[in-house]
């Protein structure tokens, strides 16, 4: 019984392969891929290394800020 499932899915699987849907697949792609590309998107990767630049310039900001105001207090004690 499995035999016959497994014939009867190799056969579907042959005529997807060789239909024109595969190839209005992988045409569509291509045009999807095109316009992606004019849109001047980012990759994910690219993304979440940004994330981290951005990550750590505001941990930085934030040491920077706390410092300034230390060294202010101080200064308005000696003054």
């Amino acid at each position: 019984m499995n035999k016959i499932f497994d014939d009867i899915q190799s056969k579907i699987n042959e005529a997807l392969e060789k239909s024109p849907a595969k190839d209005l697949e992988k045409n569509v792609k291509a045009m999807m891929s095109q316009g992606f590309a004019k849109l001047d998107l980012v990759t994910r990767e690219e993304f979440d290394i940004q994330a981290q630049v951005l990550a750590k310039t505001r941990e930085k900001l934030h040491a920077l800020e706390t410092r300034v105001t230390a060294l202010e207090a101080q200064l308005k004690e000696v003054e």
